[in-house]
């Protein structure tokens, strides 16, 4: 019945799911599950996640990414999700907005990366519009020059999902768990962590963000809440590729690196009789290098 109304008006059906505080693994196999899963279009609201967790892009190399060795001591854990995009650290002052759709719901969206991002700009316009300085910014949302939100997406055949991260707050100490990326968009302009992003807080509250999200999809959608307990999918026969990366991986990863270092030192000797400061390393003397060598036999 509720299908054959959306039709009569004119506009798609789409299931709206509201958590609070969910684990963001949990969030992200459901995302995964309902997109490879089901026909229907969602949209999914978690309001804050637990724990701070990393969670990287399907091709994301910790080593590159993160800073492992407080990353491995602090036991933050870190997710591999099953769409592209960048890395970013969550928490409770995260909010996460998922869109998962049909291609033929939205005819006029070409299932690309950039229609798709340029309609959840329109989307998103509206519910800033009254900052007045709310933009995407090459592959972000930013307010004014400084980023707030981040985005990824999967798309298939007939289906795509398109899911953002917003920072309405966030913890500074966190940023020191990742590097800054090799490949940063333009914009940032060799900013640091804390300078490049900014805080949603500070132009709109938790509720009224999610309120005038809810009330933009209607532009596009007849939005049909559902609680979480009322979707059964646990006969859908499903394996998430979304998971969470091991210590042992991760130590891994760290080795790997520590010995790439240790190569590098080595390779700054001069000659046979002592080691000069190559201005790369802070420390670059026979010591050192014996050091290096002894760990690169282990």
């Amino acid at each position: 019945m509720a299908i054959l109304q959306a039709r009569n008006i004119g506009l798609p059906l789409m299931n709206l799911i509201k958590m609070q505080g969910a684990p963001i693994l949990q969030q992200l196999h459901l995302e995964e599950k309902l997109l490879r899963t089901t026909s229907e279009n969602w949209c999914i609201i978690n309001d804050g996640t637990n724990d701070p967790t990393i969670v990287m892009g399907m091709s994301g190399v910790p080593a590159e990414l993160l800073e492992l060795e407080p990353v491995i001591q602090d036991q933050v854990p870190v997710i591999r999700r099953f769409s592209g995009g960048g890395t970013v650290i969550v928490d409770p002052g995260t909010i996460f907005v998922t869109f998962i759709c049909n291609r033929d719901d939205l005819p006029g969206i070409q299932p690309y990366p950039r229609p798709i991002m340029n309609w959840s700009s329109e989307l998103y316009k509206e519910v800033f519009s009254d900052t007045g300085d709310f933009h995407l910014r090459e592959n972000d949302y930013v307010l004014g020059n400084r980023k707030f939100g981040g985005n990824a997406q999967s798309i298939t055949k007939n289906r795509w999902v398109h899911h953002t991260s917003f920072l309405w707050n966030y913890d500074v100490r966190n940023m020191a768990y990742l590097k800054l990326p090799s490949r940063a968009p333009e914009y940032r302009s060799a900013r640091n962590h804390v300078d490049f992003i900014c805080r949603m807080k500070d132009y709109m509250s938790r509720s009224t963000f999610i309120e005038k999200t809810v009330e933009a999809s209607r532009n596009y959608f007849l939005v049909r809440p559902l609680q979480l307990e009322t979707i059964d999918t646990s006969k859908l026969l499903f394996t998430p590729s979304t998971r969470l990366l091991s210590k042992e991986e991760l130590s891994s990863a760290l080795q790997s690196q520590t010995k790439k270092f240790c190569s590098e030192r080595i390779r700054c000797r001069e000659n046979i009789e002592g080691f000069s400061p190559c201005g790369l390393h802070e420390f670059c003397n026979e010591s050192v290098v014996k050091e290096d060598l002894e760990l690169l036999a282990s």
